[in-house]
């Protein structure tokens, strides 16, 4: 006799049949989402998944849209990966991109009209980092010191840098009264990133590429990289190693937040051009998504968050054409993030039979 099922942690999994479960759950994703929206708007699931490719990939514009969707995304990943590698649970990225884009804002609004482009960027992306870095350095701080509950203060530490925006909407607001800045040098685009191969985009490309590929050699070839891996592993087996972990939670947070950081300042100037506290789009809890299903790997967190991006930008489309409100594209990212989640159980265990008996 038989009855009912039982858990098993799996020893391993083939790389072939763990990219298998991924498919699978993406086509069972993609299927709901098609019967969701018929049951819906009664229109054919052809027509659904026609529409979101095109609003991906329909046209240049929408192409371009889709790419800085997916870029946005896979630095906000790549700047979690070490502190998640290290179990240093950064659930902050909200608020670090967010502390990274006021100063970016800022610089724009008071050294637009005085300095030249070739040195207001530079400066904004420098500035931001620092200012992301600093954020993500507090709560380092009194996780290594006092072994405070980092996912809680991070994220508790998400609202106050909304209360903070907050206060610089009402500071920088334009025009007066309309409790938000507007675009930020419309006119002049002071800070704005410039166009390069004839694309707006192509400076968020270049530098999120640049990022993601530093951070890869970083965590698989240096040094620092390593210690982090250890501290991961086992904090105790890394004091025993001689690692001094409390600079290795403080300088891994660092970098994690000045990525952050850095990724407000993208947005700020490269695609929002002002701020407010939507900047974010969300972006730092999916992202922990990515890099979480990435085991933090560059080039599978470019893929998911190509992936991602790519039905994002569909979605909107989807919503648009089927008279859906603006929830829809949400709901249907959602119901793909809980399948590409669910497929990540199934990677890690195996499900048996219990047995009566010699069955």
């Amino acid at each position: 006799m038989t009855g009912g099922f039982h858990l098993t942690k799996r020893d391993g999994i083939s790389r072939g049949k763990a990219v298998l479960i991924r498919l699978v759950a993406v086509l069972l994703s993609l299927i709901v989402c098609g019967l969701v929206i018929m049951a819906i708007t009664g229109d054919n699931p052809v027509e659904v998944y026609a529409a979101l490719i095109d609003g991906a990939v329909g046209s240049k514009n929408r192409l371009w849209n889709t790419i800085r969707s997916m870029m946005l995304l896979l630095i906000v990943a790549v700047g979690l990966t070490p502190a998640f590698k290290m179990r240093f649970w950064n659930i902050g990225a909200e608020g670090q991109i967010l502390v990274g884009g006021i100063a970016a804002a800022g610089l724009m609004i008071y050294g637009g009209g005085s300095l030249p482009g070739a040195v207001l960027i530079p400066l904004i992306l420098i500035v931001s980092t620092v200012s992301g870095l600093l954020w993500g350095l507090i709560p380092a701080f009194f996780k290594a010191y006092f072994n405070t509950n980092e996912t809680l203060f991070t994220l508790m530490l998400n609202y106050v840098a909304i209360q903070l925006t907050n206060f610089a909407i009402i500071l920088w607001e334009s025009p007066k009264g309309s409790n938000s800045v507007g675009v930020i040098n419309q006119a002049s685009k002071a800070g704005w990133f410039p166009k390069l191969f004839g694309a707006n985009d192509t400076m968020i490309v270049l530098l999120v590429l640049l990022v993601t590929v530093l951070m890869a050699v970083y965590l698989r070839y240096s040094k620092q990289g390593y210690e982090i891996a250890v501290v991961g592993e086992s904090r105790d087996t890394a004091r025993y190693a001689g690692i001094n972990v409390k600079k290795v939670i403080l300088r891994t947070m660092m970098i994690s937040g000045g990525i952050c950081g850095l990724a407000g300042a993208i947005i700020v100037c490269g695609a929002s051009h002002t701020i407010s506290t939507g900047i974010t789009g969300g972006r730092g809890f999916t992202a922990i998504i990515v890099a979480w299903m990435s085991h933090f790997n560059a080039l599978a967190m470019a893929l998911v968050s190509a992936f991602l991006g790519f039905m994002q930008q569909g979605a909107i489309q989807i919503a648009t054409q089927f008279g859906l409100n603006e929830n829809a594209s949400e709901i249907i990212t959602g119901i793909i993030l809980f399948f590409l989640i669910g497929s990540e159980f199934f990677i890690n265990y195996r499900i048996g039979r219990k047995g009566g008996g010699k069955g």
